[in-house]
């Protein structure tokens, strides 16, 4: 692979172009959108007790909201300062004081709370203990509470013992520590945040290209000719990306939203650093093309159909003969795999009529260079590798791969979650991506210094099930280690999930604030370790943005919970308790130390050890992985792959539902509102025609119901796909399958089929044969 580097960051032209302007109106007065000025005012007074803490922050550390990989206030992508009202909301569990011990003194009174209503309480102030029977969390010693751990661990089989870590301000050092540590005390059961959002990326990557992260580097966005954006809404999700777009529009990029809804923020924007996009907002995508939930298969198939049709008519019109024939295998394979579809059948599949198709695929086939970018709507899925594999298909015909202004990107929602993975914190492979096969086990307990188990390890939704396993059972969780996370209000099936919670013998929530999770009862006993911020952690720590940047982030001075610690040595000091005798191996004198060794772990990474200060970074891989279409598997080609259309699984009178963000990080929410289309948390996004047709007028109370569970919220007529349903997550989790993987990746599935009635007429039908539980009172309530 070749390992060009981009040159500093582009200069953000800010001229007034009036043909992009999404309003007349000053201020997008009248206009449903967020109301930035309003939202920062607000989040200042919150921070008013700390505010030259925050400022430090701000201007010194690495933003610990999305991955764009914000240092300080600058990036490498566009010159000028960056902020956003996301990383300005996270900013408050960094300077917020210790809760108020009373509250600690009655936890039902803390269940009367939500997780954001918690949040605001303050951070966990030192160890806690509650064990069942108890109303109270009783405070306990650092030393009692990792020697309680300790012997439980060495009380049971490593098996039964499991540890996840989220993405919530998370740093390689601590990633890497974790997943050395659980490999010392002889578990495999280690997984992260990663698994809910975009491991079928990197299994389709891996597989398609030898890759498994974005090829390509945000500046390739600005003066591509298309950008293309895969169920991805990146102005709500990674907010300062919008100036990435305003800046490709000003380069003549065309930029496309493939989307079951057609989404507001994708739509328009008012970008609040940029003088006539915040008097005017911003005309952002140029066409939408709106797929069935699970269609995006067989529009991509229908769009190289579409290619072959083309080449038979003018050779040379579609393809990119010479990058597919030098750098690919398969095309024959795929050329015929394609040729049995049917337009009737991919037109039902995506929801797309065959002009649509051929619309979009002749923009690319004109085009010289693409970008596509993906995420959630494409990776939550039971076929998340296939839809992934199908987007790398794409770009290897096009040969839209290992050069300037071209790449597949899959973008991070959490600072976080990039080098999870790649420092090792997953079941099925060690830093670096390494799988768990004899020759890589070798090489890390020779570096390591001790065995490494060699069994498969359980992704974290199989962890939560174990636990219901019968007594004696070597795979039954009965130690449960969460640094961060809240499964209630992540997984499917938060009833479901609870159940497997309960039945753990001793949890361990290490986390900076309490959560619902925190509060649930476990067999014997909850432990909740105070953790440090990223900004507290001595020697500082680094993390990984979606484009491969490794920035430093230092220690900033400050205010400090007096009894918190930094994650990695929590992990070290419990492990040096289960064997002293050998806590040598497992020892770091400080946080360089570790990147010293993350170095040698994973040969990425060479080049992580030299990051000190504020502002240094690196990008590993160079501009451009597969540069020059050469690709990291055996043979240096990457793989075409014949995809098979999905079994999109609606009955008669189905609509399909899938879950989406509103104003919220992670399940972190702040508002009850969503701010680009004035959306409740419970309202159900419907097409006014589908709503229509039920007889269901807007903001009428409708139930959403299936096998699985019951939702009820209200109809918020919307501009989605006819035949497809939005709710808002977790919120409707209520309805989705619980144990449900993607066979590739382990990612849970986040898509089902209901139906939907109005609510009157529901509960007046007594017996309702896709309901397997009473509806409690709670469910109902609004």
């Amino acid at each position: 692979m070749g390992k060009t580097k981009h040159t500093g960051p582009i200069k953000l032209d800010t001229s007034w172009k009036p043909s992009l302007w999404a309003s007349l109106v000053p201020l997008g007065l009248g206009k449903v959108k967020p109301h930035h000025i309003r939202d920062t005012m607000k989040l200042v007074y919150e921070n008013r007790d700390n505010l030259p803490y925050a400022w430090r922050i701000l201007t010194q550390g690495v933003c610990d909201g999305c991955a764009l990989g914000v240092s300080g206030l600058h990036d490498q992508t566009l010159t000028g300062p960056h902020l956003c009202t996301t990383r300005l909301s996270v900013l408050r569990l960094n300077t917020m004081p210790a809760l108020d011990p009373k509250w600690l003194e009655d936890v039902d009174e803390l269940r009367k709370l939500d997780s954001a209503q918690l949040r605001k309480l303050g951070r966990i102030p030192y160890p806690l203990s509650r064990k069942p029977g108890e109303k109270r969390f009783r405070r306990i010693s650092w030393d009692e509470a990792l020697d309680r751990i300790a012997a439980k661990i060495k009380a049971i089989d490593p098996k039964q013992l499991a540890f996840y870590l989220t993405a919530r301000g998370i740093t390689n050092e601590v990633y890497y520590v974790a997943a050395k540590v659980a490999r010392f005390l002889g578990t495999n059961n280690i997984d992260n945040a990663a698994r809910i959002c975009h491991s079928p990326s990197k299994t389709a990557l891996k597989r398609s290209l030898g890759i498994a992260a974005s090829s390509c580097s945000y500046k390739d966005w600005i003066g591509t000719d298309v950008l293309v954006f895969w169920g991805s809404v990146a102005a709500n999700n990674q907010p300062v990306s919008t100036k990435y777009m305003y800046a490709a529009k000003k380069a003549g990029t065309k930029i496309i939203l493939i989307n079951p809804y057609r989404e507001p923020a994708m739509e328009r924007y008012w970008i609040p650093s940029i003088p006539d996009s915040a008097l005017f907002g911003t005309k952002i995508v140029d066409d939408f093309y709106q797929v069935n939930i699970g269609g995006d298969i067989a529009f991509m198939n229908g769009v190289i159909k579409h290619w072959l049709e083309m080449e038979e008519r003018q050779p040379g019109s579609a393809i990119d003969h010479r990058f597919v024939a030098e750098h690919t295998n398969g095309f024959a394979e795929l050329k015929a795999h394609v040729a049995k579809y049917d337009w009737a059948t991919l037109e039902k599949s995506s929801g797309l009529p065959r002009e649509r198709i051929a619309e979009f695929a002749e923009l690319l086939a004109k085009a010289k260079s693409g970008v596509f970018v993906w995420s959630m709507g494409l990776t939550q899925h039971r076929f998340g590798s296939d839809n992934v594999s199908q987007i790398a298909n794409l770009a290897m015909l096009r040969g839209f791969i290992g050069r300037e202004h071209c790449g597949v990107m899959p973008i991070r929602g959490h600072s976080g979650v990039q080098g999870s993975g790649e420092m090792g914190a997953e079941p099925m492979s060690l830093p670096g991506g390494a799988p768990l096969d004899e020759e890589n086990i070798r090489r890390f307990e020779q570096l390591w210094g001790f065995a490494i188990p060699r069994w498969q390890g359980d992704i974290v939704g199989v962890t939560l099930e174990n636990a219901l396993l019968p007594d004696g059972h070597e795979r039954k969780t009965r130690l449960f280690y969460t640094s961060g996370g809240n499964f209630l209000e992540t997984m499917p099936d938060p009833g479901f999930v609870k159940t497997c919670l309960e039945n753990v013998e001793l949890r361990v929530h290490q986390d900076i604030i309490l959560n619902t999770s925190t509060l649930v009862d476990a067999k014997e006993e909850v432990i909740v370790l105070p953790a440090m911020t990223r900004y507290e952690q001595p020697g500082g720590g680094t993390s990984t943005s979606t484009e491969r940047m490794v920035y430093f982030s230092p220690e900033i001075p400050g205010p400090r919970i007096a009894e918190a610690r930094a994650e990695w040595e929590i992990y070290i000091d419990l492990a040096s308790r289960v064997y002293p005798e050998r806590k040598h191996l497992i020892s770091f004198a400080d946080a360089q130390a570790i990147r010293e060794e993350i170095a040698l772990a994973n040969p990425n990474y060479d080049g992580i050890q030299q990051l000190k200060k504020q502002g240094d970074v690196f990008q590993w891989g160079g501009a451009w992985l597969c540069e020059g279409g050469i690709c990291p598997t055996p043979d240096g080609r990457g793989n075409l792959l014949p995809i098979e259309l999905p079994e999109l699984r609606k009955g008669e009178g189905e609509f399909y539902v899938t879950t989406r963000r509103g104003k919220q990080f992670n399940s972190m929410i702040f508002s009850k509102t969503d701010p680009f289309n004035a959306a409740d948390r419970y309202d159900v996004l419907i097409h006014p025609e589908d709503a229509a047709r039920l007889g269901i007028r807007d903001n009428e109370p409708i139930v959403l119901y299936n096998q699985y569970g019951t939702f009820q919220g209200r109809a918020k007529y919307a501009q989605t796909k006819p035949g497809n349903l939005q709710v808002y997550w977790p919120e409707g989790n209520v309805l989705i399958p619980k144990g449900v993987y993607e066979a590739e990746a382990g990612i849970p599935e986040y898509n089902t089929a209901v139906k939907v009635e109005k609510a009157e007429s529901f509960f007046a039908e007594k017996d309702r044969k896709y309901v397997e539980k009473p509806v409690e009172e709670a469910e109902l309530t609004l």
